[in-house]
């Protein structure tokens, strides 16, 4: 069999050591990269010449299919599949837990993870978290271990399976410089449930209309969360079934938009297992995950925050209003083709002492604010170095710095994790400055 690996990145290197005893490889990728030696590959503009003469082609997830049948006058369409097809196709096990939306994935998976672990189940996290799913395959999985992956838009846009337990989180626009439209964004999230049966299971918050309408899609059974039967807060507590977990005020994870994150991972463990005492344990003691509202350090009592995760407005949003003290909010970066108007009412009306604007999209974030005449903000930096620099002498003592772009990073970054690792060794610098 003739295999064309498309994109080498991690998903791409995890198909290439999965198929590489049962194939002959071709990789293909668009940058000029290192490769492993003596594999046949195609590399640079013309990376996708001929590629209707291999018998299966795996794509990575940046790549859109469209782009790939676009590229040839053959249809190629039944030979194209990906890290998930070929990840459902083969797991050995059913118990598999997909977790899709907007914002929040990542710590959902996670926290779905650790409750299975404390209550003695065997759990393999994975997809766009941590590990490529086919990497996840060398773990030697039972029958009888569970599976969560967090899926994407870009993994799940031709998904052909759907998983056991399907959750999906909030839904907003997002990713619109890959989709053609947003609808595009929809639909592909829907794949984690269209392929459901009756025995399967479909999570959403009942909050978002998106969500509802996306785990709709297939014939697995609706569960809300937010919403009973679903796991709910009220007065002050999360409660499941007739069951008061703990205290609000008890979490480990910081800010009223992870009580969502929560109560979905709380309403999906609970059709596993209702192990209680697990669900206190990791909801009590669970902090996040690595730049997601991640504490930094504090410096002459002002507290640096790691939310280079939040790449939409909206997830600034969120972070801004985590917290009730002053805040100096770090945005910017490279476009996603989102608007800031929401985003400039939320920083008029919360208490942020200074915006500082950075990259390609600070002069729109700048122009969202002087429409609705919102003045404290400044254009800083051309390293983070300088931008930290200039945050450390913006604020004062009870103030929070808070890096929560609501842009991607690419254009002064590799990714989102580069731009949270430079912010947090520059904070580390100022304290040996201090």
């Amino acid at each position: 069999m003739k295999i064309g690996i498309i994109g080498f990145g991690l998903e791409g290197q995890a198909a290439y050591r999965y198929w590489k005893h049962s194939a002959e490889i071709t990789i293909c990728d668009i940058n000029n990269i290192e490769l492993p030696p003596g594999v046949p590959n195609q590399v640079g503009p013309n990376y996708l010449a001929d590629i209707s003469r291999f018998d299966l082609i795996v794509r990575s997830p940046i790549i859109k299919p469209s782009d790939l049948i676009a590229s040839t006058d053959h249809d190629i369409r039944d030979k194209i599949t990906s890290n998930t097809n070929e990840f459902f196709r083969v797991c050995p096990t059913q118990n598999i837990i997909g977790v899709t939306g907007t914002k929040g994935k990542g710590t959902t998976s996670a926290l779905i993870t650790k409750i299975l672990e404390t209550a003695g189940k065997r759990v393999h996290l994975g997809g766009n978290i941590g590990l490529p799913a086919l990497s996840l395959l060398d773990n030697k999985i039972t029958k009888d271990d569970w599976v969560v992956l967090e899926l994407s838009n870009f993994q799940l846009i031709d998904c052909r399976y759907s998983p056991h337990i399907g959750v999906c989180l909030m839904i907003s626009p997002e990713h619109l410089n890959w989709h053609t439209e947003v609808n595009e964004y929809y639909n592909a999230k829907t794949q984690l449930f269209r392929h459901q049966r009756g025995d399967d299971v479909a999570i959403y918050y009942a909050k978002n209309e998106n969500s509802q309408r996306i785990a709709s899609t297939g014939k697995g059974w609706k569960i809300p969360y937010c919403e009973e039967p679903g796991a709910t807060i009220k007065n002050g507590f999360i409660h499941i079934a007739g069951h008061e977990i703990c205290a609000t005020s008890e979490f480990g994870l910081r800010g009223e938009h992870n009580w969502q994150n929560i109560c979905a991972a709380v309403t999906t463990v609970w059709q596993t297992c209702q192990n209680i005492a697990a669900i206190r344990q990791v909801l009590t003691s669970f902090t996040g995950l690595e730049h997601r509202l991640e504490l930094s350090e504090t410096i002459n009592d002002v507290q640096y925050f790691d939310d280079s995760f939040g790449t939409t407005p909206e997830t600034a949003m969120v972070a801004i209003n985590a917290f009730n003290q002053p805040k100096i909010i770090i945005l910017g970066g490279s476009n996603k083709g989102a608007a800031y108007d929401n985003l400039a009412q939320t920083i008029s009306s919360t208490n942020v002492r200074m915006a500082l604007l950075i990259g390609d999209q600070a002069p729109v974030i700048a122009s969202a604010l002087q429409r609705i005449g919102y003045q404290n903000y400044q254009f800083g930096g051309n390293n983070m170095e300088e931008i930290v620099k200039t945050c450390h002498s913006l604020a004062q003592p009870g103030d929070v710095v808070l890096l929560s772009p609501a842009c991607a990073s690419f254009d002064m970054f590799k990714d989102y994790k580069d731009r949270g690792d430079q912010f947090k060794q520059a904070v580390l610098s100022l304290v040996a400055n201090v």
